[in-house]
């Protein structure tokens, strides 16, 4: 019989507030009984960093789940986009992919464990309407407002553009959500920031501009990055990212039940 256990990987800090919001989200979680995937009732869950988290890393995650018995992973990436570089290198790390699509210095992991990766955040609505509640203390009249959203980007070809479908479906669901006049995007990586304002500025004066980073935790990026590339810009910016937040929780949860619906149907239809 199959044991499955949890690995969620997120990129790790030198900041140990950061880290600390994030194992405060994983410790939250919450997992649906699976009797069929672990005899004993319980599915271990490993808080797992990419790098700067000494004792954490992807690897002693996976060394503590295979000591506990666990024949399957269910790999949850909490980033941000699938335009993320990190994404691509992880799955190829995990095993999931034949080659990286870049160059990385990342090794393959030891592991015996089967691996089941799930999607990062992307376009997710419950992500939208996440931002929309954090934008919602800085609105005053969302018809005459203009929301940007900036995330971090990738300037790779492939990744950029994906990071660019899930900026842009997010927008529209924040527009939609908080009835604002329009909604858009930037990334710091190209950088596009100062120039989306200024763009708007021009063809729209009448709107106020509030600014919604799109980043998991507050850090060098939120609080230094934003501010100096959108020096001389009027808007409303309170720097709050998706944590803390009960619903990252939640949306970890949303992907681990998915992939634990998927591998039982697999089992059931004789593939798995």
């Amino acid at each position: 019989m199959a044991k499955c256990g949890v690995l969620v990987i997120s990129h790790g800090s030198r900041d140990p507030r950061w880290v600390s919001l994030v194992r405060e989200a994983v410790d939250g979680i919450s997992l649906p009984s699976a009797p069929e995937f672990h005899a004993d009732g319980g599915m271990p869950v490993e808080c797992a960093f990419l790098e700067l988290v000494e004792g954490s890393l992807i690897q002693d995650g996976i060394d503590r789940l295979e000591a506990a018995g666990v024949t399957d992973i269910i790999a949850v990436p909490l980033f941000i986009s699938s335009g993320s570089t990190h994404i691509d290198e992880i799955s190829w790390a995990l095993g999931v992919k034949e080659e990286p699509e870049l160059p990385t210095d990342l090794p393959r992991f030891r592991r015996s464990a089967a691996i089941h990766l799930c999607a990062p955040i992307d376009d997710d609505p419950e992500i939208a309407e996440l931002l929309a509640a954090k934008l919602k203390p800085l609105s005053a009249d969302p018809g005459r407002e203009l929301v940007i959203i900036i995330g971090h980007g990738s300037a790779e070809k492939g990744f950029h553009e994906r990071w660019q479908a899930g900026l842009s479906s997010l927008a529209e669901q924040v527009r939609r959500i908080g009835g604002y006049a329009a909604c858009d995007t930037a990334m710091l990586l190209p950088d596009q920031a100062a120039g989306k304002l200024r763009s708007w500025r021009e063809r729209r004066p009448d709107l106020r501009v509030l600014v919604a980073p799109l980043f998991l935790s507050e850090g060098y990026f939120t609080g230094k990055v934003i501010p100096e590339r959108l020096k001389g810009f009027d808007y409303a910016y309170s720097g709050e990212t998706l944590l803390p937040s009960p619903l990252i929780t939640r949306w970890m949860e949303r992907r681990i039940a998915a992939m634990l619906n998927a591998l039982a149907g697999a089992a059931g239809s004789g593939n798995g």
